[in-house]
């Protein structure tokens, strides 16, 4: 995937500042961490869009990036229901060293840290410039979510919020497994696991499940989409609520009246015998960018 998935670590001092900050200004905290405490003034902002903010001499992978944006941005507003908080901004690293500097995370293609600091590296310039436009309407779904709780919130389960924006992106992040790997999965008994419970400092990722990092988000990608395909009313109401700082788990309750692992029988039973599992014959991509 393209997003961190590092467990922020929280002292004691910064939850009393943050709860603090809370009580002071009714908005969603953003956590500090280390990773956003680097200075981004190696920045400059593309000529014609402020928008997109570029290392020094990559003029024209901004330019890629700018084109690509509106779509995007469009793609997020449209699934999430709502616009930005404010205009997006994407920092965009023309080398390997501006995005290792930025991003901890090794292997990566794209990146929101902490602050909600919108990272692109040079493999979408590169070996991977086909996957610009995807991985960008998954990052700026995770941004256009940070703008509104925070990042990374603890509330939401990674599987929700990994599988609503490859969702959102058509796949965007979860490209390198298919469907038919996901059903595979499930009916080898390794799905993901709906009950875990995250906290500020353990996130429940794809090991977790039994998963492998693609299988997850193709897995979680699907569960998303059956839930708003079966409903989209009630998923609108779902997603409105959690933008508004609600606990998923509770959301989930008051909109469908029992917890995910009931709501979503229907979808394992059904990939257990689903033909079109079996049926799914998509290659498998060359290997991507570790997420």
């Amino acid at each position: 995937m393209d997003c961190p998935n590092s467990s922020t670590n929280w002292s004691l001092p910064g939850v009393i500042v943050a709860a603090v900050c809370v009580l002071l200004s009714g908005c969603a905290m953003t956590v500090s961490h280390p990773r956003a405490l680097t200075p981004l003034e190696s920045f400059v902002p593309l000529t014609g869009d402020a928008r997109v903010w570029i290392e020094p001499g990559y003029e024209a992978y901004g330019e890629r990036v700018s084109a690509a944006l509106p779509a995007a941005i469009a793609k997020v507003e449209a699934a999430h229901y709502l616009p930005f908080v404010r205009p997006p901004r994407v920092h965009v690293c023309g080398s390997a060293a501006c995005f290792k500097r930025h991003v901890l995370t090794p292997k990566l293609s794209a990146a929101v840290i902490p602050d909600n600091r919108l990272i692109l590296s040079p493999n979408l310039d590169g070996r991977e410039k086909h996957r610009l436009p995807a991985l960008l309407a998954h990052e700026l779904a995770h941004l256009h979510l940070g703008q509104r709780i925070g990042h990374y919130h603890s509330t939401l389960p990674v599987w929700f919020h990994e599988g609503w924006a490859s969702l959102t992106a058509e796949g965007g992040g979860a490209e390198y497994a298919t469907d038919a790997q996901a059903y595979a999965a499930i009916r080898a008994g390794r799905q993901v696991k709906l009950g875990a419970r995250d906290t500020p400092d353990r996130r429940h990722r794809a090991a977790a499940s039994g998963l492998g990092i693609h299988e997850f988000y193709r897995q979680s990608m699907l569960l998303v989409g059956w839930l708003k395909a079966h409903d989209e009313a009630r998923f609108r109401a779902l997603v409105l609520a959690v933008q508004d700082d609600a606990d998923f788990e509770i959301a989930f309750w008051n909109v469908y009246g029992h917890a995910p692992a009931t709501r979503f029988a229907g979808f394992f039973d059904g990939a257990l015998t689903d033909p079109m599992a079996a049926n799914d014959t998509q290659a498998v991509q060359a290997a991507p960018a570790k997420p």
